[in-house]
C-alpha cells in the first residue's frame, strides 16, 4: 500500500516533485517544500489546469497581478491554465506537502 505521507525526502535543499500517477490528460504529483519559494521573476504559465491541496505545512500562491492566497492544511485551490502564478512562500523549518492534480480540457462550473 502506498501512503502520501511515507518516504518523505531527506534532502530538501531543493523542492521535490514526484509524479504519483499519469495518464494522457492527467498528472498527479506530490510536492514537498521546506521554506522554498519560486524565484521573484519566475512565473508558472502552464498549458494545463492545476488543482492543488495543501496536506501539511503552509504556503502562499501569488498571482501576476500581485494578489496572494494563503493556504493552510486542508485548503485547496484551482489554478486555470495560463493563469500566471508563483509560490511566494512556504513555511520554513517544516515540510509543506502539496497534492497537485494537473489536467486539460474545458473547466465546468461546480453546481
Amino acid at each position: 500500500m502506498n501512503n502520501i505521507f511515507a518516504a518523505m525526502p531527506e534532502d530538501l535543499t531543493q523542492e521535490v516533485f514526484e509524479t504519483l500517477a499519469e495518464a494522457e490528460s492527467l498528472r498527479i504529483e506530490r510536492i514537498v517544500s521546506k521554506g522554498h519559494a519560486s524565484a521573484a521573476d519566475a512565473w508558472y504559465d502552464q498549458s494545463e489546469h492545476e488543482w492543488v491541496l495543501l496536506l501539511e505545512g503552509a504556503g502562499r500562491i501569488q498571482y501576476e497581478d500581485g494578489t496572494e492566497v494563503s493556504l493552510e492544511k486542508g485548503d485547496y485551490l484551482l489554478l486555470p491554465a495560463h493563469v500566471k502564478h508563483r509560490v511566494s512562500w512556504t513555511e520554513p523549518g517544516v515540510e509543506t506537502l502539496w497534492l497537485a492534480i494537473f489536467f486539460s480540457g474545458p473547466l465546468a462550473t461546480p453546481s
